[in-house]
């Protein structure tokens, strides 16, 4: 059960990124430069999409000892989950350079 608390947390921190960035944006637009708004945000955004291709990386790492008891996660699940993620990902990008 390890190796799926560790998927969850790179998801979760990779989420939270996500959120971050567009809250960035929208709460740096009148503080600061457009610029350094927009910058702000993607720095976030990019993390958050590095957290969930990280996730997949991570759990598709083949381990020897222990055995867990359990059956890993499907790859395909894995993937389609966190490529839905990364699209969400390049479309926030998109949002806040075009907004």
């Amino acid at each position: 059960m390890a190796a799926e608390r560790t998927y969850a947390a790179w998801v979760r921190t990779g989420l939270a990124a996500l959120a971050a960035g567009i809250g960035a944006r929208a709460l740096l637009e009148n503080i600061v430069p457009g610029w350094l708004a927009g910058a702000t945000a993607t720095v976030l955004i990019l993390f958050s999409g590095f957290c969930f291709v990280a996730a997949v990386w991570r759990e598709m790492i083949p381990i020897a000892p222990p055995r867990p008891d359990t059956q890993r996660l499907p790859a395909w699940l894995l993937i389609s989950v966190n490529g839905f993620l990364a699209i969400a990902v390049l479309a926030a990008l998109v949002g806040i350079w075009l907004q």
